[in-house]
């Protein structure tokens, strides 16, 4: 009995794999159809763009993309040798050679400070920042500046890099600054970008996982706030989440982790279709008179499923910017 049974399904085999290989095939081209991708022709002739993580991934596209489109693109890379690697390849696929490598790491407030003169001393406009780089899953680390270090490079070291930028960007206005967050942002309360404890690395209760979700939040307040305090200036901003993509920033995660999420890897964004979000949000004349809003698929969401009800506190907003500015030195 045993061994017709083991036939049996072995004969069945065969068939089940197929039918699984068919269905997850199907699914495949039904989301890769369905991605959204941005339409806009907008030629950047004559225009200044930096893009942090610029050197692969989400950066690295969004930064060809800008590139092909005429304009003058700063790579803003923490490796130099890999940021010149990518310049060679931006230069090559898109044929413009006004791309340059500038140092910056974000887990360095010193690094962030040193970047932003040199642009200010250097160029003459800055017309759209894409605050692109990211982390997820980096241990808990104080830095030097006394910050949690997921909270520098995800946080504290584009709003210091925003905030000094924003001479420049109001001088080059109309301009635009892009936050790239996650939909991880919905699932933490606004406890976690407010308590000290948790900015500067003093909360050792958080796996590594959940250290990336309030740096996302933090993205959105930041967004929601600076929408405010640039009203009128020709200055834009908007958040983004890019969706589930293939990136190398979850290559940090615990292997557990990452055997879990593999088999799902074939059904999400390739870097370049994650790209397409914040490309639109630079680029599109849909969005140049929207502001401090919220972008998945290149398409404005506001629900309350998928935004953080803290990023509609002006108090949360308010609060938590005057905190960045105090452990950033601004204030």
């Amino acid at each position: 009995m045993g061994d017709f049974s083991d036939s049996a399904w072995s004969s069945k085999l065969p068939w089940t794999l197929g039918v699984a290989i068919g269905i997850a095939t199907f699914l495949w081209f039904v989301l890769r159809a369905n991605r959204p991708k941005c339409r806009c022709r907008a030629d950047l002739t004559g225009k200044t763009v930096v893009v942090t993580g610029a050197n692969s991934g989400i950066g690295y596209y969004t930064a060809l993309d800008l590139a092909a489109r005429n304009a003058r693109v700063i790579l803003a890379c923490r490796s130099k040798t890999r940021g010149e690697a990518a310049r060679e390849k931006i230069i090559a696929r898109s044929g413009n050679k006004d791309v340059v490598v500038r140092v910056l790491n974000l887990g360095s407030l010193e690094s962030v400070r040193q970047f932003a003169r040199d642009v200010i001393q250097t160029e003459e406009r800055l017309d759209i920042l894409v605050n692109n780089a990211g982390a997820n899953g980096l241990p808990q680390i104080t830095t030097d500046d006394g910050l949690e270090l997921n909270f520098a490079v995800n946080h504290f070291g584009p709003f210091l890099l925003t905030n000094m930028l924003l001479g420049l960007l109001k001088k080059s206005a109309p301009s635009r600054i892009i936050n790239v967050s996650s939909s991880a942002q919905r699932i933490v309360s606004a406890r976690s970008c407010l308590d000290l404890d948790y900015l500067q690395g003093r909360h050792t209760s958080l796996i590594n996982m959940m250290k990336y979700p309030p740096t996302k939040l933090a993205n959105l307040l930041f967004t929601r706030e600076l929408a405010l305090r640039l009203k009128g200036t020709g200055v834009t901003t908007y958040c983004v989440h890019p969706g589930r993509v293939r990136t190398q920033i979850c290559r940090r995660l615990h292997p557990f982790l990452r055997t879990i999420f593999y088999p799902a890897v074939f059904l999400f964004k390739t870097a370049e279709e994650g790209a397409q979000t914040s490309i639109h949000c630079a680029v599109s004349e849909d969005v140049k008179k929207e502001s401090g809003k919220y972008y998945i698929d290149c398409v404005q969401v506001e629900n309350y499923w998928r935004v953080n009800p803290a990023a509609n506190d002006p108090a949360v907003t308010k609060k938590f910017w005057e905190i960045s500015e105090k452990l950033t030195g601004l204030a």
